[in-house]
Order: C-alpha cells, then sequence, then structure tokens
C-alpha cells in the first residue's frame, strides 16, 4: 500500500488515521461502506450509504475509529476539515482515539462543490478586512444609512421609495416567510423575473433565512428553469408574473424540493396548494421568533454559500458556481471602490437596475454594492432594453451606470441614426465636436492652450446636450464588463466626452477582479486587479499573450455538484484559470486579447482569435451588425455576416428594415435598398461589392496571410436572443451560430 499512499501524496490529498495507519479518502470511500455493512448489527448504521461516506470523508480529515463507535453509539461524527500541504501527514498528536476536536483550527480546502461546506479565504494582507456576512453587512448599513433613500420604483406613474431601514425590515419578514414556507438550511430561493424591489427583498431574506439566493433568467424555457431549479434543490420560488408562473406549473411535479411558490406583480388568477401572492407571502411568518431567525443568522459564517449564479451555458450545460458570504460582501467593498464607488456619507451613488439580476454583473453592482455604500437604486421597466431606458435615465439622473456592450453598441446605433437625419449644419456641428473631443482624449497633452479651449467649447455647445438627451448629465462613472468591446464603440464614446471603463472577470469571480475608474484607466485595458487580489498570465507566448489566471477574494467556492469542472477551474495552488487569453503590460494592466475555447486553429496549426479580425470588418463597413469569423480546422478562414437593421419595439427582435445608418451606407454607395431581404434576395451588386473591398481591406492590414478572410456570406436576419445566437447577457454563442446556420457554413468548404 506504500506506493497507492506515495501516489495519493503527490496529488495532495486529504489523509485519514484508522489505528494510526495514513489513509487515503479514495481507499475509504471503496472499502469502508462495505467493511460497515458487514460488521455491524446496527440499523442506522448499515443504512448510511456511499455517498454518505464520500461527502463527509472527502470535506476533511476524520478520526475513522471514533466515527465508527460513535455512530454505532448515535452520536454526532466529528469531522475535521483539513487540506493538507505537499507531502504532509497526519501526526498521531493531530487525532486521537478521544474524539476530541484538536484545539488548533484546522484549516480549511480551498474549494468545494457541497452548498454546506466550507472553504478557506484567499487573504491577502494588504487588503486584509475582516470577513462579514451579509447580515453584518446590511446592519453595518442601516446604522449608517438607515434614513436614505435605498430603492425606487414607478407604480401608476409615479416613483414609490423606500429607505435603507424599510429595506432591513422587509427582508426580515422576507425571512421569516421563507421559514414558515419550509426553506431548509443551504438550499435555494429561486427568483425568475426582472428587477424590482421584491427581487431585492426576496434575494436578502433568502440569506437572512439561511437558503441561497439563485436568480434564474427570465427568458429562460421551462426545461431551463428546470434545470436550475432541480440543481439547486430550490424550496420556493418567487416569480414576477403569469407567464413565468406558468413556466413553473409545468415544471412542479418534476421538483421534489419545491414547497411553494410566490408571485409579485400579478394577482392569482386562482388559487393553487402552496402558491402565495407576494403580500401573503410577506404576512407568512409572523407567528416565527425573531429569536428563531437570529439564531440561524448568528450561526452564518463568511466562509459559506449564500449565492448560486448560474453560468449561461454557451458551452455545455449551466454550471452552478457558489458564493460564499465574503465573497459577496468583500467584492462589494473593494471592487466598487477600485472603480471610484463612494460611500453615502461622501456622496450617495445613484444607479439604474435593468440588467438581468441573475447575470454576477447586475447583481454585484445593483444588490450588493447598493447596501454596501448607501446607493439608491431605480428600477427601470421590464420593456428598458426595447426603448424606455432612456426615460428612466433622464428620470433618475444615475451618478454611474453599467453596460454590456451590446447595450452600449445600442445607444450609438441610435444616435447614429439621429444624426444621419439631421441637417446639415447640426452633422458639421457634430463632426466637429466629437472630433476635437476624441482628439484631445486621445492625446491628453494639453500642451496649447487652444486645444482645452476648443474642447470646452465643442462639450458645452453639443456634446453636454447629447449627454443629457441620454440621461447622463450627472454621470460620473460609465463602465462595461461581461463581454469585449469594439474599439469603434470605445472611440465613440470617447468622443462624447464618455470615457467607458472597463471591468473584467466572471461569475466565478464574484463579478469584477479588474476594474477600470477614473483614476485606473487606459485605453483598451479593463485596468487592474482590484487590491488585494492578483493577476498572473500562464502559458505565455512569443507575443507575451498567456492564459489568465486569478487569486484572492472574489474567487468562488466551487461548482454545484461539478467536482471534474471545478477541478478544471481551480489549480492546485488555488489560482483560478480563466479560459481568457490576456496580455499584462508593465504597469499591471490587463488587456483581454481572447478566449481559448474561441480561438481558431486552421487545419494547417495555426492559431488565429477571431474577435479582432470580426471587430476589424464591423469597423470598416458601417453597415455590418454581426460578424462571427469561422475556421477551426479548416484550410482558410470564412464569415458570416449580418446588416443593422431596425427592432421590433415589442419584442427588440431584428426586423427585416434597415436602420438609418445602414440606408445612409446603401446610398452612398449607390443602392437604393432598405430592407435586408432586398440586399440578400437579389444579392445587390452595389452593397457585396462595398462588402468584399472592405473585407479586402481588412486582409490588407493582417499580420500574415492565414488571417485572410477568403468566403463570406449575408445572413438574412441579424442575431439576437431570441433567435438563440445571443446569451441573456449578448454574448454570442458561437456553438449555436454553427449549428444553426450550417449549411451556410458546409458551403463554404465544399470541395
Amino acid at each position: 500500500m506504500s506506493q497507492f499512499i506515495q501516489s495519493c501524496l503527490n496529488r495532495k490529498e486529504h489523509f485519514f488515521c484508522f489505528n494510526n495507519l495514513e489513509v487515503p479518502p479514495r481507499f475509504l470511500t471503496r472499502h469502508l461502506p462495505v467493511w460497515t455493512d458487514r460488521h455491524s448489527t446496527s440499523k442506522p448504521l448499515r443504512a448510511l450509504n456511499r455517498r454518505f461516506w464520500k461527502r463527509h470523508l472527502l470535506a476533511g480529515t476524520v478520526n475513522i475509529q471514533n466515527t465508527i463507535l460513535n455512530t454505532l453509539q448515535l452520536k454526532r461524527i466529528n469531522i475535521l476539515r483539513s487540506t493538507l500541504t505537499d507531502k504532509q501527514t497526519i501526526s498521531k498528536e493531530s487525532l486521537t482515539c478521544s474524539g476530541k476536536i484538536q484545539d488548533k483550527e484546522p484549516s480549511e480546502p480551498l474549494w468545494t462543490t457541497f452548498a454546506d461546506s466550507v472553504v478557506k479565504l484567499r487573504v491577502d494582507h494588504s487588503c486584509s478586512q475582516t470577513p462579514i456576512t451579509v447580515h453584518q453587512m446590511f446592519k453595518e448599513t442601516v446604522e449608517k444609512y438607515g434614513h436614505l433613500n435605498a430603492m425606487a420604483s414607478k407604480k401608476n406613474g409615479k416613483w414609490e421609495k423606500i429607505t435603507f431601514a424599510e429595506y432591513y425590515n422587509l427582508s426580515w419578514k422576507g425571512a421569516k416567510g421563507f421559514l414558515k414556507l419550509g426553506l431548509e438550511r443551504f438550499h435555494s430561493v429561486a427568483i425568475l423575473g426582472f428587477n424590482s424591489p421584491e427581487w431585492f427583498i426576496s434575494a436578502v431574506g433568502a440569506v437572512f433565512a439561511g437558503g441561497i439566493v439563485t436568480g434564474i433568467y427570465a427568458t429562460n424555457s421551462p426545461e431551463a428553469c428546470h434545470y436550475i431549479a432541480y440543481d439547486c434543490k430550490a424550496n420556493i420560488i418567487v416569480v414576477e408574473n403569469q407567464k413565468q408562473l406558468d413556466k413553473i406549473m409545468q415544471i412542479w411535479n418534476r421538483l421534489p424540493y419545491l414547497k411553494a411558490v410566490v408571485l409579485y406583480n400579478d394577482c392569482l388568477p386562482e388559487r393553487h396548494p402552496n402558491l402565495y401572492t407576494m403580500e401573503e407571502f410577506m404576512e407568512l411568518g409572523n407567528d416565527i421568533p425573531d429569536t428563531t431567525l437570529n439564531d440561524i443568522i448568528n450561526s452564518q459564517k463568511p466562509n459559506q454559500c449564500c449565492v448560486l449564479v448560474y453560468t449561461s451555458g454557451t458551452s455545455g450545460k449551466p454550471k452552478g458556481a457558489m458564493l460564499s458570504h465574503d465573497n459577496i460582501t468583500w467584492t462589494a467593498a473593494h471592487a466598487s471602490r477600485a472603480g471610484d464607488m463612494q460611500p453615502a456619507e461622501i456622496q450617495q451613488e445613484v444607479i439604474v437596475s435593468y440588467l438581468p439580476l441573475s447575470h454576477i454583473a447586475a447583481q454585484i453592482y445593483d444588490l450588493w454594492t447598493g447596501i454596501k455604500w448607501g446607493e439608491q437604486v431605480y428600477f427601470a421597466e421590464p420593456d428598458a432594453l426595447k426603448g424606455s431606458l432612456i426615460n428612466t435615465l433622464k428620470e433618475a439622473q444615475p451618478t454611474s451606470h453599467m453596460g454590456v456592450p451590446r447595450v452600449w453598441e445600442k445607444i450609438m446605433e441610435k444616435l447614429k441614426d439621429v444624426s444621419a437625419q439631421s441637417g446639415f449644419m447640426k452633422k458639421k456641428m457634430l463632426s466637429w465636436a466629437m472630433s476635437v473631443s476624441l482628439e484631445r482624449n486621445l492625446s491628453c497633452s494639453g500642451s496649447s492652450d487652444l486645444k482645452p479651449f476648443r474642447t470646452r467649447l465643442a462639450d458645452y455647445l453639443v456634446l453636454a446636450k447629447i449627454r443629457n438627451a441620454l440621461g447622463f448629465s450627472h454621470c460620473q462613472k460609465h463602465f462595461c464588463g461581461a463581454a469585449p468591446l469594439t474599439t469603434e464603440t470605445l472611440d465613440f464614446f470617447l468622443s462624447l466626452n464618455i470615457p467607458l471603463y472597463e471591468a473584467y472577470g466572471m461569475s466565478e469571480t464574484t463579478g469584477p477582479h479588474c476594474m477600470s475608474g477614473p483614476y485606473v484607466y487606459r485605453r483598451r485595458s479593463c485596468g487592474k486587479a482590484v487590491p488585494g487580489c492578483k493577476v498572473k498570465l500562464v502559458n505565455e507566448d512569443a507575443d507575451g499573450n498567456g492564459e489568465i489566471c486569478f487569486w484572492g477574494r472574489t474567487i468562488f467556492m466551487g461548482y454545484l455538484n461539478m467536482e471534474d469542472k471545478t477541478k478544471e477551474a481551480i489549480d492546485d495552488d488555488g489560482w483560478l484559470h480563466s479560459g481568457d487569453l490576456g496580455k499584462l503590460d508593465k504597469d499591471g494592466f490587463i488587456y483581454v486579447t481572447g478566449r481559448i475555447k474561441e480561438l481558431i486553429i486552421t487545419a494547417g496549426g495555426e492559431n488565429v482569435p477571431p474577435i479582432p479580425i470580426e471587430d476589424a470588418v464591423k469597423k470598416e463597413l458601417p453597415i455590418v451588425s454581426n460578424a462571427m469569423l469561422i475556421g477551426d480546422q479548416k484550410k482558410f478562414l470564412s464569415m458570416l455576416l449580418t446588416l443593422k437593421s431596425t427592432l421590433d419595439p415589442d419584442t427588440s427582435d431584428p426586423t427585416d428594415n434597415l436602420t438609418e445608418q445602414a440606408r445612409e451606407f446603401c446610398q452612398k454607395i449607390g443602392s437604393k435598398a432598405t430592407k435586408v431581404s432586398e440586399i440578400v434576395a437579389t444579392r445587390d451588386k452595389a452593397v457585396y461589392q462595398a462588402i468584399q473591398e472592405g473585407i479586402n481591406r481588412v486582409n490588407m492590414k493582417s499580420t500574415a496571410s492565414v488571417q485572410h478572410i477568403q468566403k463570406w456570406t449575408v445572413l438574412e436576419k441579424d442575431f439576437s436572443i431570441a433567435g438563440g445566437e445571443f446569451g441573456p447577457t449578448m454574448k454570442l454563442k458561437r456553438l449555436a451560430v454553427l449549428e444553426k446556420y450550417k449549411d451556410e457554413v458546409d458551403s463554404f468548404y465544399k470541395e
């Protein structure tokens, strides 16, 4: 057995001591349940199945002899959670036959796949905030900002506001309601609906009650909802309206852990057992004593799970990223300050909540950071991305705003459309003002007194009016995250004196691990690692591109029930591997250059990052909305293109009508087309020639012939969430696109 143990030592396995013999857990989980069945007449012991042993043995170090004795005597199992360093063994002193836990606190593992486990925090001494729970963070906020408005939502055309003190009390009542409905410790409260005070209160109440808050995208199908609700063991699901309720009613009989559903924005069409309105739910727990809830809250630890964020599943089944109290409270405090978000005693930040709260970017920015620093959150209307967002921004006058790249791109396209319909003088004024501003912002030299004057004049006469029309007249910080931002979009907003501060992270880093801000900014960079966190590159190539890895208190606990995926993500030293490619400059600024899984490897073995080529095509051709490069394991590169079209005001789906900017492009090249179908059906000579010329220009600028686009086609409809090409945060689902347009792709490579 010595060779077997040595091989386990080399893999840094936990070890257990049985009669002074050090035994790896693989041996125990294979043989101990069989041994206990054969050597005991105790009925309770025989009932312990293999999963029970595996779960508790792998969680840490166990005194095996006393475990068996205590189980036989129906006593509690003493579990010591411990992670051994390389080549370290368990001494006789650390495990005795007395069954007592050693005086010295054992160390915890860096990751887990069980919702009820604890993990070791990656504390850096340069930023060693004392770990706290969500309740402790909220309690501090109430003491400091209890009288300030926390949330504002529109009811019957009027803004209704809730203070932080009221917010806390409502969350307390919600927590009691969840307990009354039977919420079990470390089981989930799933929330399915658009952003609202009820979403926030349900989330906080779930955490107070010892549960785990799990967001579900409102765009999910019933089957996608079932996958998440089943995986997270949801005891209660909170839904927004009848549309979302119908999804849950279809799958309720296949959710064994589900005990109740709460509806918050509609009336119940008919009564159903264990189905409640939000008003009924908030009164359910009135008979639960405060001491009961207090006991649960006081038992919570910062390194326990309180939030589950499911990945969008663009490359497979969604994975449930478990986030601890410390992940939430630490990131809310430090990542936000790295972006220059201010505490309410200095300036109460005002933000607008409209992006899906089931995504970590919106949840950490809107919900948890809002609590930490006493921000006032205005809730947009559910049709925000269909056009009403601008109205909310004008009324709320945010001091900070965050958008995913596609949101900023849509604003840019709308402004370009408006400009295209303007008169000659207005166009000239706008063009002059934007060019002056962009030149100034790109140079930042300030050597000439004339240039600052021109910049101020341009801003006063033109640009300030545009920002005011967008609702950004009071906005000091504009953030972008969740996907890469094109140079065109970045420079467009820079020319409006709106620098977009890029944040970089993932669900597994509780959102932003790297931040840009007013004092940490470089164009095209995602800023620097948040103080107290680290970034490094591994497997760098000759150009300095390597896989980006993260370390710090933002790092998640692990994927729920997915040990293999967790091991793939977190290495033996606790570094999280992002799967992204990037560069670091000498000052520590990070530049994301692509994604390893998206990297195209041609049939000749050449590596081609697709995003820079796709961005170059969109920059050369203003008529192009989306471009997707193809060529993995192929002899040459090809591309799928979509054209800019207007959106249906009711569904936000792309229509057949070209945008004003696209029409203007057609007119300039001699085409009379006004619809996408006209161009595709007739293979409009002028448009197709212009596209080919643009692609030729991109090819000429490429560093190698292997990066040349040799074939392309224009699709009949633009990409969308409903079409399946985009995920909920407008991130391109490349595998889905390849499957949907398989015939078009195959035609490129027919002999």
